[in-house]
């Protein structure tokens, strides 16, 4: 059976600055097409498709099955998937506030026991490092370990085009090569992790309705 990803695009910004508007969502389509070209079911979350519930009320919060359509559609696609790439540019030396409102909204039961990755970006030479640093923090919580490889694009705007796809002026070879050392990573690892999931052992559980339940006594 294929494995099942997700890409987590972690910006709404159509703004400019950064030009291109939306760069993120090239780093994010060149994640799922190198997966797809490995044979791995990838789909990509878009935040700016889904309408989250405002005042901001989590998914967990509800009574079963009384969340929001697309909240609980999505809950229902986290549970399902193998593993995640996490796309972010980096804000204050911290990961994207659209991405960390919108993992906000799940509980880490639907996360845990499976992998994650962590793209980071921007137009200038960074490519976002500095939010790689917050978003391990972030992820571990959330259950979704990250795999020690990442990627950073720095200057995204001069190696992807609007699909997803290398420029010519880019480095083809190398940004695979690159990329594949991450998302290689992050295929192993959700791999192991499926088969772990699918032993008959109860796995230590994360909480499913409120965090307390990890409280100490």
């Amino acid at each position: 059976m294929a494995l099942e990803l997700l890409v987590f695009l972690g910006s709404v910004r159509e703004s400019t600055p950064p030009r291109p508007a939306r760069l993120g969502l090239r780093v994010a389509l060149a994640c799922r097409r190198h997966l797809q070209a490995k044979g791995v079911a990838a789909s990509l979350v878009d935040p700016l498709e889904i309408d989250l519930p405002r005042p901001f009320k989590p998914q967990f919060a509800y009574a079963q099955g009384k969340a929001p359509a697309d909240l609980e559609a999505l809950a229902r696609q986290i549970e399902a998937a193998d593993g995640y790439v996490m796309v972010s540019p980096e804000y204050n030396h911290s990961m994207s506030p659209a991405l960390a409102d919108l993992l906000n909204h799940f509980g880490s039961s639907l996360f845990a026991y499976k992998p994650s990755a962590i793209a980071t970006y921007s137009a200038g030479q960074w490519g976002g490092t500095r939010a790689a640093v917050n978003m391990r923090t972030f992820l571990s919580e959330l259950g979704c370990l990250p795999v020690s490889a990442m990627i950073h694009v720095p200057k995204a705007q001069e190696v992807l085009a609007e699909d997803g796809s290398f420029l010519a002026s880019a480095d083809h070879d190398r940004w695979t090569t690159y990329l594949d050392r991450t998302l290689g990573q992050l295929t192993w690892w959700a791999e192991a992790a499926g088969h772990q999931r699918a032993q008959p052992a109860e796995r230590p559980g994360a909480f499913k309705r409120d965090p307390s339940e990890r409280n100490a006594p």
